[in-house]
């Protein structure tokens, strides 16, 4: 294990793009591995990758491996684990890092296992530690009430990054890079999960995860309806898009896929306009990333103001019609 050397990230690839977590795990990448000396890769897995490594290499990348199958076309646990218990010993890495993605939870763990090493799971930070030039891992604990730092001294150091956690890099497209093949040969006999059929949901207009702007409402909006119609106007004066705490999506007010929290997605728009939510650890583990949270409840020992840069105390039925016009005034 002292030969270990260099990052590696596992990008994420869906329609013939990159997502975007893979452009944050290689900004975040970029960083450890210049702290190390070592170079910087990027494992694109896919039926077709195409140009592709031009993005990752942009996006700071030293090398990418390419490894294309049509069998590679959806994610699967069983062929992938196969093309990343290849590269991991082959490659003789130190760091190897994927996103806290459904990706990234399901591949992650089982991988590790396979090496005999740990894996740190849902990572906010990532630092190298000069003197041993392991990884320290600061990751959430107690339910987001607290963080903690981990370390592995087991190599290859594996590790999930929550989304929206690192920052990209602006890409260059002046950067070279080496694009390297990895062909692997799949073992049918061990894929015994097969993907039949995708479903897509349908999203009208900004993508929660997306939006630069969203208004969430909690249990205090009372029912469905204020989703729809208050939260809704002042989302759309804004050009962002509805979110939820936990309390609306289990009293199926609203849909699941707008639950932001522990258990829902990950945010981090410029502003967040939380109104009638409480501001549970769950919840802010979610928006904790936000640049500006806005906290709108009656209640004045509400835990959403402890986190909020603004907040008014009041009845959202009063405060928020008279928020939407003036914003409405302004951005006129």
């Amino acid at each position: 294990m002292a030969d270990n050397k260099g990052v590696l990230v596992v990008g994420e690839v869906a329609e013939g793009k990159l997502l975007p977590i893979t452009g944050e795990l290689l900004g975040a990448g970029r960083r450890l591995a210049d702290e190390l000396k070592e170079p910087l890769s990027c494992i694109l897995i896919s039926d077709k990758v195409g140009d592709l490594t031009k993005a990752a290499i942009a996006a700071g990348a030293d090398r990418v491996y390419v490894t294309e199958d049509p069998q590679l076309k959806d994610y699967a646990n069983d062929t992938y684990i196969q093309v990343m218990e290849k590269a991991a010993k082959e490659l003789a890495l130190r760091i190897i890092l994927m996103g806290q993605t459904s990706i990234g939870r399901d591949l992650a763990p089982k991988l590790a296992f396979r090496l005999g090493v740990s894996a740190t799971m849902d990572c906010l930070e990532l630092a190298i530690d000069p003197a041993t030039k392991l990884m320290n891992c600061t990751r959430p604990v107690y339910g987001g009430n607290a963080r903690a730092i981990f370390t592995s001294e087991g190599l290859p150091q594996v590790a999930t990054v929550r989304q929206k956690a690192s920052t990209p890099l602006a890409p260059d497209a002046g950067r070279s890079g080496e694009v390297i093949p990895f062909p692997v040969t799949l073992d049918a006999s061990k894929i015994r999960v097969k993907v039949l059929e995708t479903v897509k949901e349908e999203v009208a207009g900004v993508k929660l995860e997306d939006a630069q702007t969203v208004v969430a409402g909690g249990r205090g909006m009372g029912g469905p309806e204020p989703f729809t119609k208050e939260l809704a106007e002042l989302a759309k004066v804004l050009k962002g898009a509805v979110g939820a705490s936990r309390p609306p999506c289990d009293n199926k007010w609203v849909p699941d896929s707008i639950q932001i929290g522990l258990t829902g997605k990950i945010i981090a728009p410029e502003l967040y306009i939380a109104v009638a939510i409480s501001g549970s650890s769950q919840h802010m583990s979610g928006c904790s990333g936000s640049k500006t949270i806005v906290a709108i409840n009656k209640d004045p020992e509400a835990n959403i103001f402890k986190e909020a840069r603004f907040g008014v105390v009041g009845d959202w039925k009063v405060v928020l019609p008279a928020f939407t016009a003036k914003v409405k005034e302004l951005v006129q």
